[in-house]
């Protein structure tokens, strides 16, 4: 995602624990961090007041080996935290080891944790080493933690409580020194309410939790996330690409439900099939042309019709509640401007001089729809 293409990496190939011929999409790669001490290369990309906040957070918690769950939608960057994280602390010399829980099924996620014996199963013809063997003295990340199997987070929060695990299919325990840091994109409170994730190893995960914002509510970060994609996209051999304002103002209207993830495939992709190193609104995909030329202003000048709110407001003798007031009118007005705009969000939210995104996370706490 916004990860430096310059970090010393090694991939290690992991072999499928299953039977001759398991599918190649169960077969990862793990990344062990090789470098120096650390160096930033992982630092997520942006200055706005919430990625700033997570920056803090980071420096926070780094030094120290407490347990980190990191919080976000698909896309937002949780394994480049994960890997800042590991990175800014004493453990940057050891491995840093990505694990999928999501990925991997649910009868093989023990051997690719814990490891196995020779002979532990059909298709074991050799012991092997598992993500806490591979991470020692490192950090071992679970991504998508809120996938995992029931029965599996049963073992999981054993080893995290006593620090200890056996391979399958042996009988030795064996110790181990990793610090865990986990992900998820899941509402796992919610898991734990349905019954699908442990209560118990939420509390252990989940010592400091950081979130990772999604990218339409940082929004002001979008030219500094577009330069540093496009300058790693060069690195790739494909042209420097530059977005004309225009563009910029266009991507900017963009709800982005795939986060930086998305925004970095369209960049490498227009960095692909471009003819022009300059990027303006006619080249981006259709469905990216958010503001055509003109439309904007058009509804600023309408927008500007809206009478101003009152200079005075008569305050009651006893007062009022100042929020539920303001409350009371951001509500009123967001009726009014759908309702001069037929129900169109989009055209709504220029009169209120918002970002579409905005007003729909407003209209989803007020409960207020559009017409159909």
């Amino acid at each position: 995602m916004e990860k430096s293409m310059h970090a010393k990496e090694s991939a290690v190939a992991i072999r499928s624990t299953g039977t001759p011929g398991q599918p190649d999409r169960y077969k990862e790669h793990i990344s062990q961090s090789l470098g120096s001490k650390p160096t930033g290369l992982y630092r997520p990309c942006g200055k706005s007041g919430l990625v700033t906040m997570v920056h803090r957070l980071i420096d926070q918690v780094a030094t120290y080996d407490t347990n980190v769950l990191v919080l976000g939608e698909s896309g937002t960057g949780k394994e480049l935290v994960a890997r800042n994280i590991h990175e800014l602390s004493d453990r940057a010399n050891k491995p840093f080891v990505p694990v999928n829980c999501g990925a991997i099924p649910a009868e093989l996620i023990e051997s690719e944790l814990f490891g196995h014996e020779k002979g532990a199963f059909t298709g074991a013809i050799t012991a092997r080493k598992g993500r806490f063997e591979m991470a020692e003295g490192g950090t071992l990340f679970l991504d998508e933690i809120g996938d995992m199997d029931l029965s599996m987070q049963v073992k999981l929060l054993r080893v995290l409580q006593e620090r200890t695990y056996e391979r399958v299919g042996g009988n030795q325990s064996r110790h181990c020194n990793v610090r865990i840091i986990a992900a998820t994109h899941r509402n796992l409170e919610q898991r734990i309410t349905e019954g699908t994730f442990r209560e118990d190893l939420y509390y252990r995960l989940s010592v400091f939790p950081i979130e990772m914002p999604p990218l339409r509510q940082r929004i002001e970060d979008l030219p500094e996330l577009i330069r540093h994609l496009a300058t790693r996209t060069a690195a790739k051999g494909h042209r420097q690409l530059r977005f004309t304002r225009a563009a910029m103002n266009s991507l900017a209207q963009c709800e982005w439900p795939g986060n930086v993830r998305e925004l970095a495939n369209l960049v490498e992709r227009l960095a692909i099939t471009s003819h022009d190193d300059n990027i303006d609104v006619a080249a981006l995909p259709p469905k990216y042309r958010s503001a055509e030329p003109g439309s904007i202003s058009t509804d600023i000048e309408h927008a500007a019709a809206v009478p101003a709110a009152p200079e005075y407001v008569d305050l009651p003798p006893d007062g009022l509640d100042l929020k539920d007031y303001l409350r009371n009118i951001e509500q009123r007005l967001i009726r009014q401007a759908l309702g001069e705009t037929d129900g169109v969000v989009a055209r709504a939210a220029r009169l209120l001089h918002m970002r579409r995104t905005t007003l729909v996370e407003k209209m989803r706490k007020y409960e207020v729809r559009a017409r159909p």
